[in-house]
Parts: structure tokens; sequence; C-alpha cells
């Protein structure tokens, strides 16, 4: 093996890597919509109007943008409010007129299109941001990965919030064993735990 296929192969063996868990997120977020009715999965249940429907929208945009405009390889998806196309919050949230059919196959879409960027490009490839700057391929992707698992994780809350169902994905759910009792008896023991390091806090003042 010449070092050029060395670093050919090692080069593989990371973009793989990083797709594998740019993967996982994506899973993740559409499961987290199954069995819930429409409104379940456009309904607010933080201050802040987070919701699963909205979150899925959301990361389809994020994805259009650095795996599409960034590479010059535009595909036709929400516009991210934080870029100045659309007005605040216009991407984590679905008009009632968005259906989850649409946008979850929009979803599916700018993935598929992520994916032939991902394909046809070295990790080191430049691409550009409107401002000026340069990413790379690699560092987009570290980036997704980051950013997918990251609102995963706001629709594991979310999803538990509107009707108790948990776990990390359909196959591994990563919850520790439980009925509904055991559940209840373990966060009344942290609850507990809370207030007694409360009352022994000295800096505590009620």
């Amino acid at each position: 093996m010449t070092g050029t296929e060395g670093k050919t192969g090692r080069e593989a063996d990371r973009k793989k890597d990083l797709h594998v868990y740019l993967q996982d997120a994506r899973d993740a977020f559409l499961w987290k919509l199954e069995g819930l009715s429409e409104y379940d999965i456009r309904r607010p249940v933080t201050a802040t109007g987070t919701n699963l429907l909205g979150l899925v929208k959301h990361v389809a945009g994020a994805e259009a943008f650095y795996f599409g405009e960034v590479f010059g390889r535009p595909v036709d998806a929400p516009a991210l409010w934080i870029t100045g196309e659309a007005e605040p919050n216009a991407d984590l949230w679905a008009k009632a007129d968005e259906t989850r059919e649409e946008t979850v196959a929009g979803y599916r879409r700018v993935w598929a299109h992520s994916d032939a960027t991902i394909d046809a490009l070295d990790l080191d490839a430049a691409g550009r941001l409107p401002g000026g700057g340069e990413l790379t391929l690699h560092r987009v992707l570290v980036h997704m990965v980051a950013e997918t698992q990251r609102h995963a994780g706001h629709a594991d809350v979310v999803r538990e919030l509107v009707d108790g169902a948990t776990g990390q994905r359909e196959r591994g759910r990563n919850m520790a064993p439980g009925d509904a009792a055991w559940w209840a008896a373990h966060r009344e023991r942290v609850e507990r735990a809370a207030r007694e390091a409360v009352a022994t806090d000295p800096s505590f003042r009620r």
C-alpha cells in the first residue's frame, strides 16, 4: 500500500464514521414522530416553542445550507432565520398547511442531496459561506453531526414531555429497565437528593 492509498483509506474511514453518526441522528428524529397525532408533533412544550416537527424542519434547512449552499449545490429547503432569509424562528415550527408528510419527505430529500455532496467531495474540499469564509467538508460534517445530535436530544425531551415515550433509538433504547412505578420512585429519589442538597448548602438563602 502506498502512502497515498493509505491516506485515501483513512479519509474514507473518517468520512464514514462521521456519516454514521449523522445518519443515526436523522433516523432518531423521524422515529420521535412515530405514533403521535398531528397536534402532538406540532405543539410547543417549552416557553420558547420547541416542538418536534419544527425540529425536523430546522435540521432539514441546516443540512441544505451547509451541504448545499456552502458547496455551490443548492437544494430547496426551509430557509434558516439565522441567515436572514426568513422571519425569526420561521424554520423552528410548522404552519398549519405544512404537512407532516411534506416535511418528512423534504428532510429525506435534503439528506439524500447531502449524502451526494458527502460522496462527491473529499474531506478537505472547501466550500464558502455567504459572508466569504471557507469551510471544509470535514468541518461541515463535524458541525452537522453536532447540530443534529444536539437537536435529537431536544427531540428526546420534547417527546417525553408529550407522551412519556423515551429512548435513544428504536433499536438500543439506552434506558434503565423499569416500569412506571420504578421510574416514579427514581424521580422521587432524585427530587429528594436535590432538596437535601439545598438544605445542607450554607450559601443557599430562602
